[in-house]
């Protein structure tokens, strides 16, 4: 089972859902194990897509700053 730490990265968390993935199509495992493994697969699913979110965001106000400084570099040289 996969470590249960807020410190699980992201890769982590991808590469847990790869082998929940992996266990669920090898059709190797019972119902109430696969229920358990779904369970987690919508869990980290949920996390990894709100850290994308997060990181676009982050990525979005970032190119803002940037263009705001070199609208204010163009202002400046301008004058």
């Amino acid at each position: 089972m996969a470590k249960k730490s807020s410190k699980e990265t992201f890769e982590d968390k991808l590469h847990r859902l790869e082998e929940i993935s992996n266990l669920l199509d090898s059709e190797e495992i019972g119902i109430e194990k696969s229920i358990t493994l779904y369970e987690e697969g919508i869990k980290l699913s949920k996390d990894c897509t709100s850290t994308l979110k997060n990181a676009e965001l982050k990525i979005t106000e970032l190119k803002s700053k940037l263009t705001e400084i070199t609208d204010e570099q163009e202002d400046l040289t301008e004058e």
